[in-house]
């Protein structure tokens, strides 16, 4: 089968990974894969049997405004028709709105559109300060999404979908992120400069949606033996967060790491504090490497992953007394994370969801 992805670029990203590992996944089935980025814009390196096309000069990023747009499309088509005339794709797959809209717009066959967050929650948080901008924004969501075909990466994004975003016609299919136990334990085992135990990670860029002062308010009454690793990039906003609670000596902003896992299995513990997600990459990988995890019981993937086994390890978003509480109990008695089943984001299973949908009818 031959399967291509659509992304806007590689630039560090949860979704541009989850990518990466379903195309890799698929190519060691002896599948073709190919990654088209619309801008040329590569942190992760792709693994070497994928193939990977660029549509814009190296290091620029596109425009997103009107004419971005239809540059983009414009480029992305006769892209396509290019490459298909080699042979025709068996599924074609675009993630993130940008990169949905623009493969929407070239008309690409056999397209589903992978939604990677809760879309609701993005909108009601933007309704929090510009309530006109909020339903403009709900409105595109149902004008891209309705009557097509969907992949929803948690069950909590596909329900999204079909209720508060009130789409009926579309088809949704929820499909998992994909994961490998001994990659990402070969990759854990490999050389880092990590800081001075004991600490606790966080794992995301610096967002509103990541509520990092919620985690440093709840990181506050925490046993100052911990200190708190930031694996996000510097910003003077988040030093500045940092500061006005007195805990410079406390936390360190770590920056952007390619290779994230040996300082994830280096914690006694990571904490997810966000206000919605779509399916979190850092919970599970935290839990295949044997660490323990706490959360925000957000939106959505959280409760999926966590909460049959280890409901004990979640709390309700935004608050961070509850928070620092979770984070006390699990430093003093870490919870049993082989008690998580894991099986559903096993990369076989994973894969084999996505030959399926390659291998519908045309």
């Amino acid at each position: 089968m031959r399967v291509g992805f659509v992304i806007t670029n590689l630039a560090g990203g949860g979704a541009e990974k989850a990518v990466l590992n379903i195309a890799a996944g698929l190519a060691a089935r002896g599948h073709r894969c190919e990654v088209i980025l619309l801008e040329n814009v590569v942190v992760y390196a792709p693994p070497a049997e994928l193939r990977l096309h660029a549509l814009g000069p190296p290091g620029r990023a596109a425009s997103k405004g009107w004419l971005g747009k239809r540059i983009a499309v414009h480029r992305l088509a006769q892209r396509h028709s290019e490459l298909a005339r080699e042979a025709p794709f068996d599924l074609l797959v675009s993630t993130l709105p940008f990169a949905d809209e623009v493969a929407l717009r070239a008309r690409l066959p056999r397209h589903w559109c992978r939604i990677a967050n809760t879309l609701s929650a993005e909108v009601a948080r933007l309704g929090e300060t510009r309530p006109r901008k909020s339903a403009r924004r709900l409105a595109r969501y149902r004008r891209l999404y309705e009557g097509r075909t969907l992949i929803a990466v948690s069950q909590g994004v596909a329900a999204d979908l079909r209720g508060a975003i009130g789409l009926q016609r579309a088809r949704i299919e929820a499909i998992p992120n994909p994961f490998d136990r001994d990659a990402l334990r070969a990759l854990a085992a490999e050389p880092a400069a990590l800081p001075p135990r004991p600490y606790v990670v966080h794992v995301g860029r610096f967002s509103a949606q990541k509520r990092h002062d919620v985690l440093l308010d709840a990181f506050a009454g925490v046993d100052e033996r911990y200190r708190l690793v930031l694996l996000a990039d510097v910003t003077p906003a988040l030093i500045s967060l940092i500061a006005a609670r007195g805990l410079t000596e406390r936390v360190q902003i770590a920056g952007f790491q390619a290779n994230p896992y040996p300082w994830i299995a280096g914690a006694e513990l990571l904490v997810l504090s966000s206000d919605h997600e779509g399916l979190p990459n850092a919970i599970i990988e935290a839990l295949l490497v044997g660490v323990p995890v706490v959360s925000t019981d957000c939106p959505s993937g959280p409760r999926e992953i966590l909460g049959a086994a280890l409901p004990e390890c979640l709390v309700p978003p935004g608050d961070a007394a509850a928070l620092q509480a979770a984070m006390s109990r699990a430093l003093a008695k870490p919870p049993e994370v082989s008690r998580v089943d894991l099986r559903r984001y096993e990369s076989p299973r994973v894969v084999t969801e996505y030959e399926r949908l390659a291998g519908e009818p045309r």
